[in-house]
């Protein structure tokens, strides 16, 4: 796909956060907004998957460390055809089957995840488990920079490279910004990149909303070889909403109507950005 038409789907992904969130009157959108390009990029662009048989056996698989942004994950799983657009409206509602952790039951899902730390750890043991079975997929998980604050994230990280695991590619949203604030003051976890080094991994650092870069990042880490790959991918929190960017205050609270609309509006000024870039 062009930079453009990822740019328009990454646009209708941040529309989808906004909506779900909304109608749930809860949820991550701060999070899910700095991932959306990401999400797009991984959906449309990056994963062996295929939406009419989620199941496939050979598929690339995708595990959201980081299971608290799922309104931006389901928001790329619709897009991508695995289920309506339409369902997005039913995030966290009494009998829907999109609640606010993925859970397997959902197409296109591979792990249950939401307890931070522990979604990297399955990942990696996918990532082993294709290798005991001789299968080319690849693994790929996402995590939070204020979730690799836990201790479970680097036991994973020790395991995978010391078995060298390169079908194995982690991804860290470093948008600098957890529940608490920025992460420096909580409890920094820099330097990322020479953290996961000293766990022979190999690390790539990429601008989280520039699909060149995206694009880039993780050509190097399928070249990669003898060794798992960290994307430290550098974001915007709440990015493409004017006053979630950068404000920890919307890591986990939803829009009111007024600030819906608002969102609305300013997805809205991209989307005809886009179109007027197409036409040019």
């Amino acid at each position: 796909m062009t930079n453009l038409e990822l740019k328009k789907l990454a646009n209708e992904v941040r529309k989808g956060i906004i909506v779900g969130t909304h109608s749930a009157k809860a949820g991550h959108p701060g999070g899910s907004l700095s991932a959306a390009d990401v999400f797009t990029y991984l959906y449309f662009e990056e994963l062996h998957v295929d939406p009419k048989n989620p199941g496939w056996e050979d598929r690339d698989r995708f595990v959201l460390s980081k299971g608290h942004t799922a309104p931006g994950l389901y928001a790329a799983l619709a897009h991508k055809g695995f289920f309506p657009v339409e369902d997005l409206v039913t995030l966290r509602k009494v009998g829907s089957y999109l609640q606010g952790h993925p859970d397997l039951h959902i197409p296109g899902v591979d792990m249950a995840s939401g307890s931070l730390g522990q979604g990297i750890s399955a990942a990696v043991g996918m990532a082993m488990g294709a290798r005991l079975q001789k299968k080319d997929f690849r693994v790929y998980t996402l995590l939070g920079d204020g979730e690799i604050e836990e201790g479970q994230v680097w036991e994973a990280a020790m395991f995978a490279g010391f078995r060298k695991l390169d079908n194995l590619c982690v991804i860290v949203d470093n948008n600098n910004l957890q529940i608490d604030g920025p992460i420096d003051q909580v409890c920094s976890p820099y330097p990322i990149d020479k953290k996961f080094e000293a766990f022979n991994f190999h690390v790539v650092h990429a601008d989280a909303h520039d699909f060149d870069s995206l694009r880039a990042a993780f050509r190097e880490a399928r070249e990669t070889k003898g060794m798992p790959t960290c994307i430290v991918m550098k974001s915007t929190k709440g990015k493409g909403v004017s006053y979630m960017e950068n404000n920890a205050d919307w890591h986990g609270k939803a829009p009111n109507d007024a600030e819906f609309e608002v969102a609305m509006a300013d997805l809205e000024k991209i989307e005809k950005a886009l179109a007027e870039e197409v036409e040019a």
